[in-house]
């Protein structure tokens, strides 16, 4: 049984999401400071965390930075609060998803079990051993999950090296937002492309010499990126 860590200061909804979820099947514990969430996020072991921004003591940004220093537990983040930079800086920090309330407890529960059985997935032993993709500088070694560029190591989230993964075993081939968002979210966009978008900054501030004339994530204008080789 999966289990999950709602940090959620407002009762409420913390207790509407807690009985939705476990109504489908999860073991759900609940944090309602930011402290407590922040030492239960490292010290415990969750499948998954939905973190709400607006904390007291300790806010959602902050625990979303800390946690994911230290592991790469799925992290749904929710708040109220509308704004593009909230939800780039929120992925920005490692986040998998930004969900805006208010939201219907049915969506949550469909996007945990999106993020969980891609986890799984993931993390299971169906790879082969030493599954290695090398391109120009690049090697993505696919059954450890790391990357080096041009010989150093560099750190990614889980979705920024399934993007990435993905973009460079399909070179060449343009992808839209929604495409992509799609095969890595495993679920339709609503309106969430801004996901990609920043998750696409990210990797190329890791693996490009210029940001600015990126030479391998290309941004095909009005369509979508494609990895060159």
């Amino acid at each position: 049984m999966s289990k999950i860590l709602i940090i959620e200061d407002e009762e409420a909804i913390a207790d509407l999401e807690k009985d939705y979820l476990e109504l489908s099947g999860f073991e759900v514990e609940i944090a309602y400071q930011g402290n407590d969430g922040l030492k239960r996020g490292l010290e415990e072991e969750f499948d998954l965390i939905i973190l709400d921004l607006m904390l007291p003591e300790v806010d959602g940004f902050e625990i979303c930075r800390q946690i994911r220093d230290k592991k790469n537990t799925p992290i749904i983040m929710v708040s109220a609060k509308k704004d593009d930079i909230d939800k780039i800086r929120g992925l920005g920090l490692g986040a998998d998803d930004y969900m805006t309330k208010p939201f219907s407890p049915s969506e949550l529960v469909a996007r945990v079990k999106a993020h969980l059985a891609r986890y799984e997935r993931l993390i299971g032993s169906g790879m082969p051993e030493n599954d290695i993709i090398e391109i120009r500088g690049i090697k993505i070694d696919k059954t450890a999950r790391r990357v080096w560029v041009n010989g150093e190591e560099k750190n990614f989230t889980t979705k920024e090296f399934d993007l990435l993964t993905f973009l460079a075993q399909n070179p060449n081939h343009v992808f839209t937002k929604d495409e992509l968002f799609r095969k890595i979210w495993d679920m339709e966009s609503v309106g969430d492309i801004a996901t990609v978008t920043v998750h696409i900054k990210k990797i190329r501030e890791k693996i490009e010499m210029n940001t600015a004339k990126p030479q391998y994530i290309e941004t095909i204008w009005g369509v979508g990126y494609r990895f060159k080789i």
